[in-house]
């Protein structure tokens, strides 16, 4: 007799394949690397003040650590609850729906993340590339760099560098990103002492000094660059304080959520960390990468004040930004004043000056593999309850990297950067690269808001159940308090033109549509698939997976 053909699995096989490669001290470097001060805290929220003048740095700080707290508690809870490769795609399908987990989490993990490899590049040639090619008196490479062949080159190079880190594998990139650590720390400890024992005046006469001999500028580049941004585009810093704390600080808020909204990105890798389940280490992990990052920022916000200028500071930045935006006023130095750059200006030595950008460029190398690590995990895990093709969720036997995953994100990412760089309406696209995280997250604040009622089972076996607030669960406190705070800075990115991303940018909307609705498409195909083929994602998804 003819065998009858076995009924597929509920998931595409009894266990990941994962390991847990990772402790919580790992856990920790990842979470304090994505909080970037230096690759993204400098270069998009701290170099930004100009644009709201009468606001105030710390404040606006303070006020962002706070409310992104909130979203650390939440996915502490969330993580502690169920532990597993995928992080809001496994959380969102649990406790909300398949289809709403998989087009939140795809769009946000996946697509939008091959939108991000041009502006890690971007940041690479700002921070480190141009810097060098500078120092080094390469200026036809500095002007090379920004072209759109240097662009795309540039772009690829960062593809491949996040690409080789992740292929390591999880024990293999902790190495490289704990050395980076060590390293990135050791460049802000010797850029603060130069900015601590240093003189505004001292500093002025250097800055002057290599102006003139890096780019040929005459006179008090200084004192021009102060003139230019106010004469030229109307900018007239307060100096620091802490008044106003909020009104017009608030709208700060938003910029500063471009840096600092990223401590819980190794919530999808949390299936490979060891002790995840206990609530008390995952929020401690996040909360001080998150509460240490927001203090070296405060701390170099006052040392620039007193040792750069506050006026200074923060017209070199308004004039750079306004150049870009289409000022008539050219920079007085033709790159982004970079402030470990210029705090090497104050040693006259071009050796230190270049071992100086190259040790902050552990920032950046620390930090790279941020771009493919966890959304791989994502496609994983979509591609484990059986939506994605089987494919996706191979997994290397050797180094446990799911390769099929790195390969769905590094392709495309490419294609990607080609056009950012050749096809220039494109780049305003790339707006929207925040904003999506940010409704992703937003979509898990649900689930952990409704968590305890939705899946009491899951709830009451978890860590995070011991926890209460007024009688009401730590966890749907801190998620209600996530969804005002993030969709309060949702409301401001698409309804307030300072932003450029809504009203300012309506054609960054109509390509995010699309976006979700390529998303939906892949699912609605996935659910009629594998209905014909007997497997029924319903109750896949009322299942946790093995790890």
């Amino acid at each position: 007799m003819a065998a009858a053909p076995e009924a597929p699995t509920l998931f595409l096989r009894k266990a990941t394949g994962l390991v847990k490669g990772w402790n919580a001290f790992d856990a920790f470097v990842y979470a304090f690397m994505s909080v970037n001060l230096v690759t993204l805290g400098m270069y998009y929220s701290l170099s930004v003040l100009p644009f709201v003048p009468d606001g105030q740095a710390i404040p606006a700080i303070l006020i962002s650590a706070i409310g992104v707290s909130f979203l650390v508690v939440t996915y502490a809870g969330l993580i502690a609850a169920m532990p597993r490769a995928g992080g809001d795609y496994v959380w969102q399908s649990r406790i909300l729906s398949g289809g709403v987990a998989f087009v939140l989490s795809v769009t946000g993990w996946w697509f939008i993340l091959w939108h991000w490899a041009p502006i890690y590049g971007n940041i690479l040639t700002i921070q480190i590339l141009q810097p060098l090619a500078a120092l080094l008196g390469l200026h036809g490479l500095v002007d090379a760099l920004v072209t759109k062949n240097g662009v795309f080159v540039v772009s690829l190079l960062t593809i491949l560098l996040a690409g080789y880190l992740v292929s390591l594998g999880m024990e293999g990139y902790a190495k490289v990103q704990k050395a980076c650590f060590y390293l990135a720390i050791v460049g802000l400890v010797a850029m603060f002492a130069i900015m601590l024992f240093g003189s505004r005046s001292g500093f002025e006469s250097a800055f002057n000094q290599e102006a003139a001999s890096l780019f040929g500028a005459s006179g008090n580049v200084y004192r021009e660059t102060i003139r230019a941004a106010a004469e030229g585009n109307g900018i007239s810093m307060k100096e620091v304080s802490l008044s106003p704390f909020f009104g017009p600080t608030l709208l700060l808020v938003p910029f500063m959520l471009f840096w600092i909204l990223y401590p819980n990105w190794g919530a999808t890798l949390y299936g490979e960390v060891r002790g995840a389940g206990d609530f008390k280490r995952v929020f401690s992990g996040m909360f001080w990468g998150l509460w240490i990052t927001a203090a070296m920022a405060i701390v170099f916000v006052l040392l620039a004040a007193k040792t750069f200028g506050w006026e200074f500071f923060n017209a070199a930045n308004a004039n750079y930004w306004f150049a870009i935006y289409g000022s008539d006023v050219a920079p007085t130095i033709p790159l982004w004043p970079y402030p470990p750059l210029l705090a090497s200006f104050y040693v006259h030595n071009r050796l230190f000056q270049i071992l100086m950008v190259l040790v902050f460029g552990a920032w950046f190398v620390g930090w790279a593999g941020t771009l493919f690590l966890s959304s791989t995990r994502v496609i994983f895990a979509a591609a484990f309850d059986r939506i994605l093709p089987e494919w996706a969720a191979n997994v290397s036997e050797r180094r446990h990297v799911p390769t099929g995953a790195l390969l769905l994100m590094f392709i495309p990412s490419i294609v990607i950067s080609a056009l950012y760089a050749y096809w220039s309406p494109f780049v305003t696209y790339t707006l929207d690269a925040t904003l999506v995280i940010a409704v992703t997250y937003l979509g898990s604040a649900v689930a952990a808001t409704i968590l305890p009622w939705r899946r009491p089972r899951i709830y009451e076996n978890s860590a995070v159940a011991r926890y209460r607030i007024g009688g009401l669960p730590l966890i749907s406190v801190a998620g209600f308090l996530t969804l005002l705070f993030l969709g309060w800075a949702i409301y401001k990115w698409l309804f307030d033109e300072l932003y450029g991303i809504g009203v300012g940018n309506p054609a960054s909307l109509v390509y995010l549509a699309i976006l979700y609705a390529i998303a939906l498409v892949i699912y609605v195909v996935a659910r009629i698939v594998r209905k014909r083929q007997g497997v029924d994602l319903t109750r896949i998804y009322q299942e946790i997976p093995v790890e």
